[in-house]
């Protein structure tokens, strides 16, 4: 199936996404809104052209009648970098996708992709893509384990988690790096790792 444009696709995974929410089309109108246009003619021709390329149909003539003809790509939402050194920001919007349609993962499951070198003794290194599920109970993790956790003020990094009272540490596995000593009141543990994906070029 021919490839969409950037712009095709920004339009084409809206619709998606609209039709599957409102089970129904959306109105020219509310598409030239969703895509910052003011007139309708850049709207039509990416409506023609995913039309043509096989992705969507609608019957002539009448209204709302747009029909998603292909699924959005389905797989594991990377949702950004995790620091395995220092702490760095985290991404909220999913920046890519793997398919790992065949796989049995968990509900929830999402990807990070590994940047730094403090993880290499837990075989995790720069590039890898780790998948994480939501910690529903941070109080009852047990002692060990690998966390994506947000440090209050500094950012997110993965590392080890151990809690002991009121105190967390967040341990590295690569000695050139120490560990992170804080308030439990400072840290969210956003995700336990449930595997590590690395690709080879």
């Amino acid at each position: 199936m021919e490839r969409l444009t950037e712009a095709q696709q920004e339009l084409y995974e809206w619709l998606a996404e609209y039709i599957r929410t409102h089970q129904h089309s959306p109105s020219i109108r509310q598409m030239m809104q969703a895509m910052n246009l003011k007139s309708p003619a850049p709207i039509q021709s990416r409506l023609e052209h995913l039309r043509t390329k096989g992705y969507i149909e609608w019957t002539e003539g009448q209204a709302r009648t747009i029909r998603i003809l292909r699924p959005v790509k389905q797989g594991v939402p990377i949702l950004g970098t995790i620091a395995a050194g220092g702490l760095i920001e985290p991404f909220t919007d999913a920046v890519d996708h793997l398919d790992f349609s065949n796989f049995d993962l968990p509900p929830q499951t999402y990807a990070l992709r590994v940047a730094g070198d403090s993880m290499i003794e837990d075989l995790i290194t720069d590039g890898d893509v780790v998948f994480l599920r939501p910690v529903a109970e941070p109080n009852h993790l047990k002692n060990g384990t690998i966390v994506a956790a947000r440090v209050d003020g500094f950012g997110t990094t993965l590392k080890r988690f151990y809690r002991q009272g009121d105190r967390v540490t967040l341990k590295p596995a690569n000695p050139k790096y120490n560990p992170i000593e804080v308030s439990a009141m400072q840290v969210q543990v956003q995700g336990s790792l449930i595997g590590v994906w690395r690709g080879y070029n």
